[in-house]
């Protein structure tokens, strides 16, 4: 299982893979998958076990996700 942010504009995506990375998380930035749809094109993956720890990063880092999935691999 992955979960998977995605955005409303891509700087957003850009800056959660930062803050992430920044934070000794593994995300990957990926095409929005075709079962989710979002404006930007653009959203972030990583492994489901690290979801509270990459939803704090968000508040810490004031990054705005216009949505949260989980997806299997």
């Amino acid at each position: 299982m992955r979960c998977i942010a995605t955005f409303d504009v891509t700087s957003m995506a850009l800056m959660f893979e930062k803050a992430c990375r920044a934070e000794g998380l593994s995300v990957r930035v990926i095409p929005v998958p075709r079962q989710i749809s979002a404006s930007c094109g653009l959203a972030c993956s990583w492994p489901c076990d690290k979801e509270s720890d990459v939803k704090d990063v968000c508040s810490r880092y004031q990054i705005d996700v216009a949505g949260w999935h989980e997806l299997e691999d």
